[in-house]
């Protein structure tokens, strides 16, 4: 498990570097896209590890 992990986030790293190195985009674009990229990783990272299954929940009864 934590090993294919810590592949996934090298692949999405390196797959994110790459689209900012050699795809010619706006600079707000690229910001948009890295910002959208850490956001789905670090959801996926707390439901990997079982926090955003205990998060989903807690909510208002």
């Amino acid at each position: 498990m934590l090993l294919q992990v810590i592949l996934v986030l090298i692949v999405v790293g390196v797959l994110l570097w790459l689209v900012n190195n050699y795809i010619p985009m706006d600079s707000k674009i690229k910001g948009i896209l890295n910002a959208v990229v850490v956001i789905l990783v670090v959801l996926w990272l707390l439901q990997a590890f079982g926090i955003l299954g205990s998060l989903r929940s807690v909510g208002v009864h």
